[in-house]
Formats: structure tokens, sequence, C-alpha cells
């Protein structure tokens, strides 16, 4: 079991840049592939971002590639998304997730390969 808490969402106006950090609870936070989603109003959620365990392998969601950047410190146990030239319709509800399976590969994109869930963070941009 891993509990995972979402940070650093908040007002930005476009062209600006968060920084999102996902905290995990547990000694086997190197041991998941974790991901980053988001959930617009009226929207389903959607993938952002994965990193493989060691953060050697990452992908994007082709509306984010260029602008956003996943990475992870399992000394840390934290997930980051760096999120630069932010668009309006970059607002959403941003969500971290935790994929416990025994391979460690990536695309993960579908919520059903995902075990753990954090609450969520919001970001806004403003046009």
């Amino acid at each position: 079991q891993v509990q995972l808490v979402e940070s650093g969402g908040g007002l930005v106006q476009a062209g600006g840049s968060l920084r999102l950090s996902c905290a995990a609870s547990g000694r086997t936070f190197s041991s998941y592939v974790m991901g980053w989603f988001r959930q617009a109003p009226g929207k389903e959620r959607g993938f952002v971002a994965a990193i493989t365990r060691s953060g050697a392998r990452t992908d994007y969601a082709d509306s984010v590639k260029g602008r956003f950047t996943i990475s992870r410190d399992n000394a840390k146990n934290t997930v980051y998304l760096q999120m630069n030239s932010l668009k309006p319709e970059d607002t959403a509800v941003y969500y971290c997730a935790a994929d416990r399976s025994i391979y460690n590969t990536l695309p993960r994109r579908t919520l059903s390969e995902y075990d753990y869930w954090g609450q969520g963070t919001q970001v806004t941009v403003s046009s």
C-alpha cells in the first residue's frame, strides 16, 4: 500500500511555469512506475506523463511534449512534474499515480494500469 500526496498547484498566467510534486509513503517507492494524469472540468481524466522506476525512461502525451518534464527522486520518495510554457488548456486537476506492476515498461497511459492515486492538485492557467 502506498499513499500519494500532490502539491505545487496554483494559479499562473499563460506562459508561466509550475512544478508539481507527489510525495509517496512507504519504502517501496522505487519499485513503482509513476504517472501524472489530469482532469479538466467536464472531461475525462487523461494521461500526461509517466516515468520508469529508475527514471531512465519517460513518456509524454503529445499535448505536453516539449513543455512538461517528469522526474523522480527515489531517495525522497517523490515524483515531479515541471510544467513550462503553460497554456489555458492546461487548466485541470492534476493527479499522480503509482503502478505496482512487475513490468517496468512504458507506455503506461491508461488509468486502469495504475493501482494508487493521489487526491489531486488544482492548476489554473489564466489567459
